[in-house]
């Protein structure tokens, strides 16, 4: 089990790309969050197997290849209370 926060910039507020990590992240059983920051660029935090993390970081890229400008990486440890994805406001 591995835990990444992932802050993405470029175009990434107002087209929907919180919604596509919700479904990557479901669609490959894992959890963590996604918000939008007051700087315009979106935090993501999400765990789960490490093949699966970054199969779904592997399909933002594809999907979301015009919006992202740049990604930022850390490794945090996993969070064994969390057991959902969800949309933070």
């Amino acid at each position: 089990m591995v835990r990444k926060r992932v802050r993405f910039s470029g175009i990434v507020q107002g087209v929907g790309f919180r919604m596509t990590c919700r479904h990557a992240a479901s669609d490959r059983g894992l959890c963590g969050w996604v918000k939008n920051e007051p700087d315009g660029t979106v935090l993501l935090e999400v765990q789960g197997e490490p093949e699966a993390v970054e199969a779904m970081l592997d399909h933002l890229r594809e999907v979301r290849a015009g919006c992202i400008e740049g990604e930022d990486h850390t490794d945090l440890p996993p969070d064994p209370e969390e057991s959902a994805f969800e949309i933070r406001r």
